[in-house]
């Protein structure tokens, strides 16, 4: 580990304002969201899982809280979900365009 460097962005952090502290944050949360070719057919999903947010929204849509969530997606946390509800908030077309399609195949 780069201890140097560790101290180095520690010390950019704390010198951050509320405004572009919460940026960073959001952006660091919409890296836990990957879309993979080839991977669940290349719909966006939380981190290296196989859980695409689709899915997530589909069942908070049918009324899954986050404890439901959690409990029945066990490699899931709760900074994986706000993750997931920010990237639909962002690109909720895309995700209301895969929802229907799959209720459509089913």
């Amino acid at each position: 580990m780069n201890q140097r460097l560790v101290d180095s962005l520690v010390q950019v952090i704390e010198a951050l304002s509320p405004e572009e502290r919460k940026l960073l944050e959001s952006r660091l949360q919409l890296k836990a969201v990957q879309k993979t070719p080839r991977v669940c057919g290349g719909n966006a999903c939380i981190r290296n899982t196989r859980i695409p947010v689709w899915v997530l929204v589909s069942l908070r849509q049918q009324g899954a809280n986050d404890r439901e969530l959690l409990e029945n997606y066990p490699s899931l946390t709760s900074e994986d979900l706000i993750a997931a509800w920010e990237y639909y908030e962002q690109h909720t077309s895309e995700i209301d365009l895969v929802i229907v399609a799959q209720n459509e195949d089913d």
